[in-house]
């Protein structure tokens, strides 16, 4: 799973710092997926960026994994970061990001490569042909893997990214905004996509969007304004509410 525990952010502002993120505690399990809402400037992204160890929290911390093999991101170097980023963490961005020369497959192959690992090149390779292909039929794509991002529709390159996030087979995945590029239909088809992967996989999923409409497709929606939050719900018990 992941925890972020009492986690403070700010920045610099003149004489003065501002307050991205105040004292929030949050917490996705294996297997759910949490969604966290708010108007723009809330501290959203600022809070996705402390979850992926990609900004280190003025005070706080990070947990990656569960009980005794828990791991404080927020007390790791930054090489110790990255490489707990590649192996433990996947990151689906709003923009999806897709070099325009790669195949949908060999976009998997270059974030997959990024991880190196024990095994001799060539089992390595193998491995990561299968894991691609297995990835990329699990999001619907098999028929387009050797397409280029030119050749696939919006909705199709943002689940080539979901797909890229997942290669490393993470524990936690954190997604920005995955439907903003998309109309209704589309979105709702990735977030359905994100929440089936997630429970199937057991994957802690945090994921940032301004979209209530396909909020039940999360297990959880947590509210945040002015970098803290405000509300917290329950999508199942939204759903026995109404």
């Amino acid at each position: 799973m992941i925890q972020l525990d009492n986690v403070t952010l700010t920045f610099p502002d003149g004489d003065d710092r501002i307050t991205a993120v105040d004292r929030v505690s949050l917490t996705a399990r294996s297997g759910s997926v949490v969604g966290i809402t708010g108007p723009s400037g809330s501290g959203k992204s600022s809070l996705l960026a402390v979850a992926a160890t990609l900004i280190r929290p003025d005070s706080g911390r990070v947990l990656i994994g569960d009980g005794a093999d828990a791991i404080d991101a927020a007390a790791l170097s930054p090489a110790e970061a990255t490489s707990l980023r590649r192996e433990r963490i996947g990151i689906v961005f709003q923009q999806s990001n897709l070099l325009p020369s790669l195949t949908a497959r060999e976009q998997l192959f270059a974030m997959a490569e990024l991880g190196g690992g024990r095994a001799t090149r060539s089992a390595r390779r193998t491995a990561i042909r299968a894991r691609a292909d297995e990835l990329l039929d699990a999001v619907g794509l098999a028929a387009h893997a050797d397409k280029r991002p030119h050749q696939l529709s919006g909705g199709q390159r943002q689940r080539v990214a979901i797909a890229r996030g997942l290669v490393h087979d993470p524990e936690v995945l954190l997604v920005d905004e995955p439907t903003s590029a998309l109309d209704q239909e589309r979105g709702a088809e990735i977030m359905a996509l994100i929440s089936r992967l997630a429970h199937e996989r057991g994957t802690a999923t945090l994921l940032v969007t301004h979209d209530l409409v396909h909020a039940g497709a999360l297990d959880e929606l947590v509210t945040v304004v002015d970098g803290r939050i405000e509300a917290r719900e329950s999508i199942s018990e939204r759903a026995l509410a109404a």
